[in-house]
Formats: C-alpha cells, structure tokens, sequence
C-alpha cells in the first residue's frame, strides 16, 4: 500500500503527558505549552481531562488552562471527559471535542477505571447523547490493544469488538493504544487490518508508547495499513501509572522527523516544536525524551 501523503498528529503531551508527572506542574507552565504547541502548526491539542483530581492530580484546574490559553482558529483543543459529570465540567469551559477510553483488556479496565468493559461503554451512553446534543464531537480510546500488564497477549477480535462498540456509538475515531509498549510492526499489522474489517480505515488511529523502542516501527507499519492520524506527546512525556515500566508515548518530535523523511505533510514546524518540547521538560525537571530534540540541542 502507498504511504499517505498527509498525516494529522493528536498532541495529548498537555493531557496523557503531564498526568504522570510527579511533581506539580503549574497552569503558567501548562498554558505556555499549549501555546507553544500552538505555534508549532500543531492542529490538535489534547489540553486537560475533566475528572476528580482525587484520582489524576496534575489534571486538576483543566478549566482554568481553557480560559488562559491562546485559541486560534483552525486547530482543535480537546479534553478528556470519562463520565457525564466531566463533559458537562468541559462543555462549561467551551470545550468543542472530548475524548472517552475504554480497555481492551478487562482485568485493565477493572485497575484503571474499576468496571468491566461492558460498563465502561455503558457510561459513555449518556456522554454521546449530550453530545450530540451540544454539537459537541467524541474521539474515542481503546488502550492494551497489543498487550496487557494482567493478561499478556489481547487478541485483535476483542480490539475490534471494543472499538466497533466505540465507533457504533459515535465516536467520529477510534485511537488504538498500546499502552505498556510491547508491539511490534508485524502485530500492529495484523492488529489494523482486523479491525478494519469492521471501522474504515480512516476512522483509525495509532497510539504507541515506546517502551521496547518499537514505536516509530509500529507506526510506519501503520502507515503501510493505511492509517492516516497518530497521537504522540512532546518531547516524549507520559507512562501509564497502571502499567509498571511502561514509557511515554512516543515523542512527536521523533515522530515528525520520520514524516519529514517520508514526505508526508503535516504543516508542523519541527524547530518550533523541539523548542517547545525542550521548554516544558525544564520546566518539569526532567530530560528531553525525544532523541531528535536531543540531537539537534547538541549539535
């Protein structure tokens, strides 16, 4: 298959980044990140997540990152909303995208989000109904989909039936996660073309971590499938609290870089974003995950 010509890349390092941070990252710190994503030619930002901060600290005062940041016409500044309290707490805050998670894996969902599957997608009933009621689009997330931290192997048949469930509902686009990291190009594959055989391709995204330093290999291998949109997170930040060991997400830096080389159009300014991934890991406190930043910053 021909590669694509263009890609679209979902930044979630505001969102599924800073979330694992240990140390409190302030709204100004939060705020010039999005901006400078902004400026970057970034046209989608995963901004914050409207849920209890009892349960994800760093997302706490998510409205407040809305009000102070810098919007600009064109791109997309969404949040993740897991329940019907956290998409009316985002539509107060003119949120125009959620997004919603669920497992492919049920011994994940029962650690992450303490239900089964099944009622995880029972919650978001009433979130696709207020939004479709509020104009309001939903993304959708399955994550484990090419391994469990519980259950080890997950079939690609119980990634599509998640997915289709997703997709069936409303959501405009399903991003299939390998959260702990393990895939290989071979399975993200296999992976694609079985649950395309039930969602159009182009309904499909990729979310790799890199853990085993397989992610620029995994999504090569999914622009061979044809899939067309990736999440990655600036200067790689991120893990999963919920899978020990597993990294961040693979840096959109690095990401951009192997587009660059392939000649696939994304309109985003590879310095700009170095620059602010670079920004924001000082501001945390910890060192650059991308190798392209690093390389660059040293030459």
């Amino acid at each position: 298959m021909l590669l694509p010509q263009r890609v679209r890349l979902v930044e979630v390092g505001p969102r599924d980044g800073l979330q694992n941070e240990a140390r409190p990252v302030s709204l100004e710190d939060k705020v010039r990140l999005v901006n400078d994503l902004t400026d970057a030619g970034v046209g989608y930002i995963e901004v914050g997540s409207f849920v209890s901060p009892k349960w994800v600290p760093q997302m706490a005062g998510s409205a407040q990152l809305f009000a102070n940041i810098q919007r600009k016409d064109g791109v997309t500044y969404a949040a993740l909303a897991p329940n019907l309290r956290g998409f009316e707490d985002a539509l107060a805050a003119g949120v125009k995208e959620v997004a919603v998670f669920a497992a492919a894996s049920e011994s994940f969902s029962q650690r992450n989000i303490n239900c089964s599957i099944s009622e995880s997608l029972d919650r978001f009933l009433p979130i696709m109904e207020a939004a479709r009621l509020h104009g309001v689009q939903v993304r959708g997330y399955v994550s484990c989909v090419l391994g469990c931290p519980y259950e080890g192997d997950v079939s690609p048949q119980q990634v599509a039936a998640v997915a289709n469930e997703l997709y069936a509902m409303g959501c405009y686009e399903v991003s299939l996660g390998d959260t702990i990291g393990i895939g290989t190009p071979g399975a993200t594959r296999r992976l694609f073309d079985v649950v395309a055989g039930q969602i159009p391709r182009g309904k499909l995204a990729g979310h790799f971590h890199d853990t085993y330093g397989q992610a620029l290999a995994n999504i090569y291998a999914g622009l061979l499938e044809g899939i067309q949109v990736f999440d990655s997170s600036v200067a790689g930040l991120g893990g999963c609290p919920y899978a020990k060991g597993a990294t961040g997400n693979v840096a959109s830096e690095d990401v951009l870089y192997m587009l660059n080389g392939l000649g696939i159009a994304t309109s985003i300014d590879l310095d700009k974003l170095i620059a602010a991934g670079q920004r924001i890991s000082e501001a945390v406190g910890r060192s650059n995950g991308s190798r392209v930043a690093r390389a660059r910053l040293s030459a």
